[in-house]
């Protein structure tokens, strides 16, 4: 590691001389974990970001969940009790029409196509997700818009201001944690807004997860279920299932999509014990039947799966709500599969079909297409989600293929965060056959100085550094494991070597990927594009990425290539973070 603790040292030296010369050497070692000097509450839509990310405990508070990990009343009564100092009780939250989604792959884009359904009949939407891709207003949407930084700072400064005012010396935490006060947010919006429905996504789990406080909602979902947070969750899919299911409700109709047999079955179990009513959901090929095919907004073949909770989600809120134009039924009797009633097979109405082609949602099988550059987005960072990553990446460029107009490079972008098993990620996206491998922290610049939206407290720049050059280590044996181990041998700097913001590198091997890690986003961007993408122009002057002989030679392939394509995935914080320098316009 004494290698690696040289190129951190490398990187924070050119963090602490950045062109920016905003900051200094321990400034700069530090600023991720500093807490932002306090300051008098403004009314600009920075100061709101800013002092929300006061509130950034996420770290402490997943400590404290998993103490309590067999009590989940414990966290629901405390945000009870913020609900009721914001002005609100829960019985606030009937008047929403919620419609609950929880899952481990798949429950964002779930929730976007129900959202889309629903607003094609013309109904006004409300829409709470997580996490945000570039600006944190993104989590809270009305008729599927973020809402506008005004609207989000007049809220943000009444719901604070609220809170503070009815603390006192008996409350052992004073303000609720970050996710909790943006959930607060939602609601309070949503309610002035007077949205005929609510869309609400699940943060973590459900039986403890902060939007469990909904008592009533109209309809709840669990889409596909996988290994995720396990620290939190448990360390099977079974007891990740219990968690999940914590989100049904008596009597309130609930569905999924077909799971293995062992979440299936707690799923089941859980929904029986409280007289909860679960379906399971017909495949989409069975509502195709005797019809045309249905068009996703969203690219790949696992998100038929979301699209068909999303279609029964939609239905059964409508049919609650006594809405005609359901869809007619093509099977008239119930049917059952694996001791489950099947979910109605129905013939999708048009209003169901356009609003899933309308479908919008960034950073999930997303591709940008720029000159010679291809960039495809998917904020996977599960091995389900991975692996169907990878199904869509390599159909995705099957289906581009065009006569040979010269040499194409492929290129992985990756980080992952938290407790996941970034080794185990790593070696699912393999058979992609990349030819460079690039790694970097969720830091769209190497300060964040000037980006309240990004800031992250709870890691420190060092964390973040060494566990990029930790994911190369992991790319590197993956590749030994192909090659011979002789061709493999660490590069030591050469003397006199000048520093860049490149990071770390591994020579090319017969058969395996060539491996960069860089400080930022930023800079990562900058090496893989070469100037040639048109919306990403480099700075001036150079920022010096060429220092090592890999990213040297490398940039000559990158420069002379016909086809470029560029998958970034790992993590839902890095495509947002490459959204932003990629669609400037997300910004405004």
């Amino acid at each position: 590691m004494s290698q690696a603790r040289c190129h951190l040292r490398a990187a924070l030296f050119l963090a602490a001389v950045s062109p920016r010369g905003a900051t200094t050497g321990v400034t700069a070692r530090r600023g991720l974990s500093a807490w932002p000097a306090p300051q008098e509450p403004g009314m600009e839509y920075q100061d709101a970001v800013r002092t929300l990310n006061t509130l950034q405990t996420n770290a402490g508070y997943l400590e404290q969940v998993k103490r309590q990990r067999g009590d989940p009343q414990t966290q629901l009564e405390a945000m009870k009790l913020y609900l009721a100092r914001s002005g609100l009780q829960v019985e606030d939250l009937d008047q929403l029409n919620i419609i609950h989604v929880t899952g481990t792959k798949g429950k964002g884009s779930t929730c976007a196509f129900t959202e889309r359904v629903l607003r094609s009949y013309g109904l006004k939407t409300g829409f709470f997700s997580s996490p945000h891709l570039v600006q944190v207003r993104e989590r809270i949407r009305i008729n599927g818009q973020p809402i506008s930084p005004e609207l989000f700072t007049k809220h943000f400064w009444h719901l604070y201001h609220r809170l503070e005012e009815t603390k006192d010396g008996s409350s052992c935490v004073s303000m609720p944690a970050y996710f909790r006060f943006l959930t607060l947010m939602a609601f309070h919006i949503f309610l002035q807004e007077k949205v005929d429905l609510a869309v609400v996504e699940v943060g973590i789990g459900g039986a403890y997860d902060c939007t469990n406080i909904i008592r009533k909602p109209v309809v709840c979902g669990v889409s596909s279920l996988g290994i995720d947070h396990t620290s939190l969750l448990g360390d099977t899919v079974e007891e990740i299932a219990w968690q999940k299911g914590g989100i049904f409700k008596h009597g309130v109709p609930a569905f999924t999509v077909l799971q293995p047999d062992g979440p299936l079955a707690v799923l089941r179990d859980r929904a029986q014990q409280i007289s909860c009513p679960l379906y399971l959901c017909p495949p989409l090929e069975a509502l195709e039947e005797g019809g045309p095919p249905l068009t996703l907004g969203l690219d790949g073949e696992h998100q038929r799966f979301n699209a068909a909770l999303a279609l029964q989600l939609a239905r059964c809120w409508l049919q609650q709500k006594g809405h005609q134009g359901l869809g007619e039924l093509k099977v008239s009797r119930p049917s059952v599969l694996r001791q489950m009633p099947l979910a109605p097979v129905f013939q999708p109405t048009p209003h169901m079909r356009h609003g899933l082609r309308d479908t919008e949602w960034l950073g999930r099988t997303q591709v940008l297409r720029r000159g010679p550059l291809t960039w495809y987005l998917d904020g996977a960072h599960t091995t389900s989600s991975v692996q169907a990553c990878v199904r869509w990446f390599r159909q995705a460029l099957h289906r581009g293929q065009r006569p040979s107009r010269g040499p194409e490079v492929r290129i992985l972008l990756f980080n992952s965060t938290g407790d996941r098993d970034s080794a185990a990620l790593l070696k699912l996206l393999q058979p992609c056959q990349f030819d460079y491998a690039v790694f970097c922290p969720n830091l769209t610049e190497v300060s964040s100085a000037g980006n309240a939206d990004q800031q992250n407290f709870m890691v420190t720049l060092d964390q973040v550094l060494l566990r990029c050059l930790a994911h190369q280590q992991y790319w590197s044996h993956l590749a030994e494991a192909q090659a011979s181990p002789d061709l493999w041998s660490p590069p030591s700097p050469e003397p006199g070597e000048p520093t860049s913001s490149l990071l770390a590198s591994h020579p090319p091997c017969t058969h395996s990927t060539s491996s960069l890690v860089f400080s930022c986003i930023s800079h990562a961007l900058q090496w893989i594009s070469q100037g040639r993408d048109p919306v990403l122009q480099p700075p001036s002057p150079p920022q010096g990425l060429l220092a090592h002989p890999v990213a040297g030679s490398g940039a000559s392939v990158l420069r002379e290539a016909a086809a470029i394509h560029v998958l970034v995935t790992g993590s839902l914080h890095l495509v947002g973070g490459v959204l932003k320098l990629l669609e400037p316009a997300l910004s405004q």
